[in-house]
């Protein structure tokens, strides 16, 4: 990602940082105030939904990246052992699954506490991480749920690299 250049000494909301990212990135968006933001975001495998959201009180920044799948109630319990199987290679952010929908999802949060103004890279840093883990392991959902995979297969198909191009 291109790190843009942003000087505002007076900015201390980290949403103004995001919006100026899916600006230049020329993705669909929807600020709904000064506390929330979402946006549609092409990864190599699927539409994600990114939903950030700003909390003054304990200057925090929340993230959820949503997949645009849903899991049957049957595969529930497989999915729930793969999130832990996934979560164990995280560095940063987590995943989890929306009970309400049965939706996918990676989560991370930022604290600010004590910084007057979050940086464009911190910021750029939050969405590619987000971005990159959603599509590494797209396909491990995939095979749970489409295909009816174990977690344990499921994994270690996603944890294949693969060199070049076919």
């Amino acid at each position: 990602m291109t790190v843009i250049e942003f000087h505002d000494d007076n900015l201390c909301n980290p949403l103004d940082l995001i919006e100026q990212i899916i600006e230049y990135n020329n993705w669909v968006f929807d600020r709904r105030n000064d506390c929330e933001i979402s946006v549609q975001v092409p990864g190599n495998w699927s539409e994600y939904n990114l939903y950030f959201t700003w909390n003054s009180t304990i200057s925090a920044l929340h993230l959820s990246c949503a997949f645009d799948m849903r899991v049957p109630e049957r595969r529930q319990h497989l999915i729930y052992e793969l999130l832990a199987n996934i979560n164990e290679q995280l560095w940063l952010g987590y995943f989890g699954m929306w009970r309400n929908g049965g939706v996918p999802m990676f989560r991370h949060a930022i604290p600010f506490r004590g910084n007057t103004m979050p940086t464009i890279e911190q910021m750029e840093d939050l969405v590619d991480t987000a971005l990159y883990e959603c599509d590494r392991f797209f396909p491990a959902f995939q095979y749970v749920i489409g295909e009816g995979k174990s977690p344990n297969y499921a994994m270690k198909a996603a944890m294949i690299k693969t060199f070049g191009e076919a």
